[in-house]
């Protein structure tokens, strides 16, 4: 993993022609991840072009309240209606997702799995029907250090959905993510945290 901010560089020879954008999937933590920002974590992409990626950490809630940090938020807000946290870069800054008629895309920013990246300065009206997650850092990697992940065989890569961004008990999305890709990754649903705990 990589806790640098940079997403720029050059780029390792090759990658180009082999390129495939991970956008709008999660990436979801291998069992056995050693690294603790990421251990059973779902983290949704929301860039991943040749000169790095970013994502955001989907189901790390904190026990930040929203109301106490951008209560123009909470009202819009999917319970619970905490800061999450994205990821170990950049921590201090926001980063909401959002769907929904009511705030303003933040320039940039592709529209992935029917959310966007929003304008935190931005606040929704009370009845903008606006549902949003407010996160703390993002996940970043720079050119080829994604694919080398991946290659180490660090993460699955499944298809992601809205419901996963705004779900009630982020505390169970690694399970449920791997169950509903079913196949190889839901046998891995029932992995232990501590598989001498069994």
């Amino acid at each position: 993993m990589t806790d640098s901010g940079s997403i720029t560089g050059d780029l390792p020879e090759g990658l180009e022609e082999e390129f495939t954008s991970l956008a709008g999937r999660l990436l979801v933590a291998m069992p056995g991840m050693v690294d603790s920002n990421f251990a059973r974590t779902v983290v949704l992409m929301i860039e991943h072009t040749p000169e790095g990626a970013v994502g955001l950490v989907l189901n790390r809630p904190t026990e930040a309240d929203l109301l106490d940090h951008l209560p123009g938020w909470w009202t819009a807000a999917a319970n619970p209606r905490v800061v999450f946290a994205g990821g170990p870069v950049g921590d201090g800054g926001g980063l909401g997702l959002a769907r929904g008629v009511g705030s303003q895309p933040l320039e940039g920013w592709p529209e992935v799995v029917g959310v966007r990246v929003v304008d935190l300065d931005a606040e929704p009206g009370v009845d903008s029907g606006l549902e949003a997650r407010v996160f703390s850092g993002y996940s970043g990697w720079g050119p080829g250090q994604l694919e080398s992940e991946l290659e180490a065989r660090g993460w699955f890569v499944v298809d992601g959905d809205p419901e996963d961004v705004f779900t009630s008990h982020p505390e169970n999305l690694w399970e449920e993510v791997l169950r509903r890709a079913g196949g190889r990754y839901a046998f891995f649903a029932t992995y232990p945290v501590d598989p001498r705990v069994n």
